[in-house]
């Protein structure tokens, strides 16, 4: 009873906590304009840093929109880099307690490899704004 309990409650706490948020953003008022984090370079058409650009204009929408893919892959380049330290601080720690053991070793070479690619995911992931504004302007 309990094995099958289990699970079902570990599923249903963690589709509250995905939910919860959703229906606390559904009692706010629909906005009507975003407010600019970034200056996205799309020269006039965009406010600037702090300012808001109402939906009411077209050309607003795509500064919106660039405003939040920088918003996300900062998020991102944040979080892949925490991940890679993480990841070289277990190679480094595999490396010490290998004590000469070939699998340990290679191991700890596997974590450092792991990170030296999450790191080049990184600042790919710098890279997608400027990208993505090429393609729409």
């Amino acid at each position: 009873m309990i094995k099958k309990l289990l699970p079902a409650l570990v599923i249903i706490s963690f589709l509250s906590v995905l939910v919860v948020p959703a229906l606390a953003l559904a009692a706010d008022a629909i906005p009507t304009g975003c407010t600019m984090k970034k200056d996205v370079g799309m020269g006039t058409d965009c406010p600037g840093v702090g300012g808001v650009c109402p939906y009411t204009t077209g050309a607003c929408g795509i500064c919106c929109v660039l405003n939040t893919i920088y918003n996300i892959m900062d998020w991102i380049f944040v979080l892949l880099i925490a991940i890679a330290g993480i990841f070289v601080l277990m190679g480094a720690f595999q490396f010490l307690t290998s004590a000469g053991s070939p699998e340990k070793t290679k191991t700890g070479r596997d974590y450092i490899l792991y990170a030296a690619i999450g790191l080049a995911a990184a600042f790919l992931s710098k890279a997608i704004p400027p990208i993505v504004k090429y393609i729409i302007s």
